[in-house]
């Protein structure tokens, strides 16, 4: 089952771009990033690692870009996930720019649970 939407608002800085003033597209990584923080909360996140000693890594991602997204706007990032398995969560991206007809950028991202030594272990309950 696909979760709501979540929505993260992201302000476009000059540093974020490329000599043409758009997006350099590594960029949207660390949006999408910071949307998945923001779901599952930074203090959450923190207690995985520091009481259970597990994290999770980025095990494919899957990005597609249909239009720039230039110095100065304020982008929305649209998220959904859903459980693909007991060791692997599947995020859905999306960047709109405001007043967009289609998402700028989507990207589809699957996460597996690693313990302190790299090893696959079951995502926890998490309170999302």
């Amino acid at each position: 089952m696909i979760s709501k939407i979540y929505h993260l608002p992201v302000q476009i800085y000059y540093e974020d771009t490329d000599h043409s003033g758009v997006v350099y597209h590594a960029n949207f990584l660390k949006y999408f990033e910071r949307a998945r923080e923001h779901v599952i909360g930074t203090a959450e996140l923190v207690r995985l690692w520091k009481e259970e000693g597990i994290g999770f890594a980025v095990y494919k991602a899957d990005l597609h870009y249909s239009e720039g997204v230039e110095f100065g706007e304020l982008i929305d990032i649209r998220t959904t996930y859903e459980f693909d398995s007991e060791y692997r969560m599947v995020w859905h991206h999306e960047a709109w720019r405001k007043g967009g007809k289609k998402f700028a950028v989507s990207c589809e991202l699957h996460l597996v649970c690693l313990d302190r030594n790299k090893k696959l272990r079951p995502i926890p309950p998490l309170d999302i």
